[in-house]
């Protein structure tokens, strides 16, 4: 075998690059049409979502008054009451998705997500403890609130995801490490939640208890602009460091040989996830499962190495609206949380990831 001369393309079999001054970019069929599929899904669900009340509105309609017509009572009801819940509902979801794919990549490994080891935990302990000090959600006032109980979600987040980032570190971060450290201190958090839930009056508690199930009832536009403004900071910010993760794949020293600035980024990376995943927490309370069911359906649907961001989010946002849709309607006028039945559909994928090593070990 001869060496090919200095200066020649050697061609690779493979998809045709797209290049445009110097920027090179490869394009992927697959993705694009699961991304549409679950876009439609998405946008169907809501559909159904807006429509199903005590004043039913069908799907054709919902999205003739989404687009500027119907009635005054079918605008009043879809966009001034119906609306804000089934956005909160799609932006959380894309929120921890996001979160649970950025988290999974870094750890490499499956389990590692925002309410398995301990980051909505940590958000919800906070948010916990500001409304049983505060007198409630209803009594604190609006502007109490509105910001009062999404900061010290999002200050909870980042303290536990610090606590537990510190703890996992040996001379780099190993997934195995992070996921039981994480589950540690998941299991301190949840013994403080319940010692406020014990302290707390019982108004308070009943408030704090529908909230860490994971609730989007009586959601509001005071929890979707709050909610929008982070998520349009931090998305777009995700989505710049996407091509890290491809990278973070690998050990740390094959990484910085890739050109990788392992610490930097991966710091940047962290500080993206535990913010969506706490303000998230904070809008909708722990709704869980999503971050860790969601990212992993996405690469498989894709065939990717790492859970692709964009599929994930728009997955994770179906997922939630769906979800809220069979808890508004699964036991007739009995509305449930959404974070019953999200646990209810991502529960059986946590038990096949725990038994799949055996699994292999055994074959």
């Amino acid at each position: 075998m001869s060496a090919e001369p200095p200066g020649t393309t050697v061609l690779v079999p493979g998809r045709r690059p797209l290049r445009y001054r110097g920027t090179s970019l490869v394009l992927r069929i697959r993705p694009i049409v699961v991304f549409v599929a679950c876009a439609v899904v998405l946008v169907l669900a809501a559909a159904v979502n807006l429509g199903r009340g005590d004043y039913p509105i069908g799907i054709t309609d919902v999205l003739l008054t989404l687009f500027g017509g119907g009635d005054a009572g079918q605008q009043l009801v879809v966009l001034d009451l119906r609306l804000p819940r089934t956005l909160v509902g799609a932006l959380v979801g894309a929120a921890l998705a996001i979160s649970g794919a950025i988290f999974q990549a870094i750890a490499r490994n499956p389990l590692a997500s925002p309410d398995i080891i301990g980051i909505q935990m940590g958000a919800s302990a906070c948010a916990v403890f500001v409304i049983v000090l505060g007198g409630g959600m209803a009594g604190v006032g609006g502007l109490f609130a509105a910001l009062g109980i999404p900061l010290a979600a999002l200050a909870g987040g980042l303290i536990s995801a610090t606590v537990i980032y510190l703890l996992a570190w040996r001379q780099g971060i190993q997934g195995f490490r992070l996921v039981l450290v994480g589950i540690g201190i998941n299991a301190v958090l949840l013994a403080g939640v319940n010692w406020l839930l014990t302290v707390a009056q019982i108004y308070q508690a009943a408030q704090a208890q529908v909230w860490l199930n994971g609730s989007l009832n009586a959601r509001s536009w005071n929890e979707v602009l709050p909610l929008s403004v982070t998520m349009l900071l931090l998305v777009p910010a995700a989505f710049v460091l996407v091509h890290v993760l491809g990278a973070l794949r690998y050990d740390d020293d094959t990484a910085r040989g890739l050109g990788v600035r392992i610490n930097r980024d991966r710091t940047l990376l962290l500080l993206v996830a535990v913010g969506l995943a706490s303000v998230a927490t904070a809008a909708a309370g722990p709704i869980a499962f999503v971050a860790l069911v969601t990212p992993q359906i996405a690469q498989r649907l894709c065939r990717t190495g790492t859970p692709p961001l964009a599929v994930s989010m728009i997955l994770g946002a179906a997922m939630t609206v769906v979800a809220d849709v069979i808890a508004r309607t699964a036991l007739g006028d009995i509305e449930l949380p959404v974070g019953i039945i999200t646990a209810v559909l991502g529960a059986p994928y946590l038990l096949y990831l725990l038994a799949r090593p055996r699994q292999e070990a055994r074959a």
